[in-house]
């Protein structure tokens, strides 16, 4: 397995219906960091139920990530990313018809539930269709959709909901997943070769590897506190910054629209790059980087906050999201580069789960803080630079040592990684 035996022409398609999953499914998710202002008037919410309605979605999300890699691990990548693609666009759809704080936070929370099983699936597909050494590339290219679903949404969001209001903006773009689910129901098989080679004696493909052992193996928990911080702030930014810009910084909603587009871009350039180094250069390297990143990435959240003009502001986030989406690729793709094929599903979903947690946490905290120092935004960048500090830190202690994944006790168990 791994891909080595399939065609490029073959993987090239599969990576390009990965792509347009996740790009779905990015824009579907950030859509409401705009149409939040929209609905918060309409149904009438303070700062703090904003933050609620943006987090919800996390919870189902962060819910679904540790089931959704078992799910992935036991029934295969085609069925649960088909699953997925229908349950949250049929959530995305429903969205339109919310008529209260308490029925939006159902409908996004099921619609976090449908999509949770992506991230997933979509490294288990990765697995099986490419080679180890073009892994990191292929990640980097489906967590592109990230940024570039961050350049498309809030003008997107901003043109369509001037136009034709937040609820049917809701209702056309959740129709579009019907497509994709399709495109996956053709194209997205297991391949042939994958299907009959047999399992390789020196490693444990094939082999039923306990839960409780994956969960025991603390590199994964370094990497899961690393993806909690570092998404801390990268769901900060994304979700709160749009109302910022308006309320704050007193920017309309198209202009505000450009604005965003523009950080977005500095994170497309940043994950491209990423993908290339993340297969040129040792772990070690990867390390130092990411420390290096979040230190500045620190420095820059500090000035952010202090800039004196719009402009400033700008520049600042800009450079920011160019560091730290070096970082939320690094911990991305290093997965499906270090653990084998038939675990990667429930490794994925454990170290996905704190992406998500930090996606429900950040948005609802950030809400309340703002209440609580009457609209100020002052301690709601100190909270993101904390747990920047707090990524930094776990990149400090992780290592890449093959012990941890192979021994328990002194005796080892099973071949956890490739």
């Amino acid at each position: 397995m791994g891909g080595t035996e399939i065609s490029k022409r073959k993987r090239y398609l599969i990576l390009v219906l990965l792509f347009l999953g996740w790009l779905l499914g990015n824009i579907d998710r950030l859509i409401i960091n705009v149409a939040v202002l929209s609905i918060g008037e309409d149904l009438q919410l303070n700062a703090s139920e904003t933050g609620l309605v943006i987090s919800s979605f996390f919870a189902g999300y962060a819910l679904m990530q540790i089931p959704g890699g078992l799910l992935t691990d036991r029934y295969g990548f085609r069925k649960i990313m088909i699953i997925a693609v229908v349950t949250w666009s049929l959530f995305t759809s429903l969205t339109a018809v919310a008529w209260s704080f308490t029925s939006i936070i159902v409908i996004r929370f099921l619609f976090g539930i449908g999509e949770g099983s992506l991230g997933s699936a979509s490294a288990k597909t990765i697995s099986v269709f490419f080679p180890q050494s073009e892994r990191g590339r292929a990640m980097s290219i489906v967590l592109l959709t990230g940024s570039i679903a961050g350049i498309i949404t809030p003008i997107l969001a901003a043109s369509m909901i001037t136009f034709v209001g937040w609820r049917m903006t809701f209702a056309i773009i959740g129709s579009i997943g019907i497509i994709v689910a399709l495109l996956y129901w053709i194209h997205l098989k297991m391949p042939a070769t994958a299907q009959q080679t047999p399992p390789s004696p020196t490693s444990s493909a094939g082999q039923r590897v306990p839960y409780a052992q994956i969960l025991k193996m603390p590199l994964i928990w370094k990497l899961f506190v690393a993806t909690f911080g570092i998404y801390v702030v990268n769901w900060g930014l994304i979700s709160w910054m749009p109302t910022y810009l308006v309320k704050v910084r007193h920017l309309d909603l198209m202009s505000m629209g450009f604005a965003s587009m523009i950080p977005a871009a500095a994170g497309i350039l940043s994950v491209l790059l990423t993908g290339y180094i993340v297969d040129k250069l040792s772990s070690k390297r990867h390390r130092q980087l990411a420390i290096l990143c979040t230190i500045v990435a620190a420095v820059l959240l500090f000035q952010m906050f202090h800039a004196s003009s719009v402009a400033a502001f700008i520049v600042y986030q800009t450079i920011t999201i160019f560091f730290t989406s070096f970082v939320t690729i690094l911990l991305g793709a290093y997965p499906v580069k270090k653990f084998a094929t038939h675990i990667i599903g429930s490794v994925q979903g454990v170290i996905n789960f704190g992406a998500q947690l930090a996606g429900l946490i950040t948005p609802m905290a950030i809400g309340f803080i703002v209440d609580a120092f009457h609209g100020s935004f002052e301690m709601a960048f100190w909270f993101m630079i904390a747990f920047d500090l707090i990524c930094m830190l776990s990149f400090l202690i992780l290592r890449d040592d093959k012990g941890e994944l192979l021994e328990s006790n002194g005796e080892v168990k099973t071949t956890i990684l490739q």
